[in-house]
């Protein structure tokens, strides 16, 4: 659809519609534009979290206690 179409309807609604259209364009555009931010960045803020139980439990440790729970 061109943009002059969707003016075309856009202008055909009511005010009060046009606030609703207008509220779901601005949903849209923020729901997108978190998807694109997630997918382009890694973050590592979680590295690190578990730092103070690496004298208690190895990685081979680890994983004997997850197969375990499976």
């Amino acid at each position: 659809m061109h943009e002059k179409e969707i003016e075309l309807k856009i202008r055909e609604l009511p005010e009060d519609l046009r606030r609703e259209v207008l509220d779901y364009m601005e949903f849209l555009l923020k729901k997108y534009k978190d998807k694109e931010n997630k997918t382009r960045e890694f973050k590592f803020d979680w590295e690190g979290g578990l730092s103070e139980l690496r004298e208690k439990f190895t990685s081979v440790r680890l994983q004997h206690i997850a197969l375990e729970w499976r």
